[in-house]
């Protein structure tokens, strides 16, 4: 299998102390676009707005 599971979590919540959104998401283990941690950009529910989410590890 040549793809990853990953978990986005938002990058503003916990500054704020709300708890922070969390989304499952894929990425290829092969790609050399995404080296590093995958961020994309989600809508927070907590917050009620879209925030930057940055992968775990």
């Amino acid at each position: 299998m040549a793809r990853d599971i990953i978990i986005l979590e938002c990058t503003e919540a916990r500054g704020l102390g709300k708890p922070p959104s969390r989304y499952t998401s894929t990425r290829n283990k092969k790609s050399l676009n995404t080296p590093g941690r995958l961020e994309k950009v989600k809508f927070n529910r907590f917050l009620n707005k879209r925030t930057l989410h940055r992968e775990l590890r």
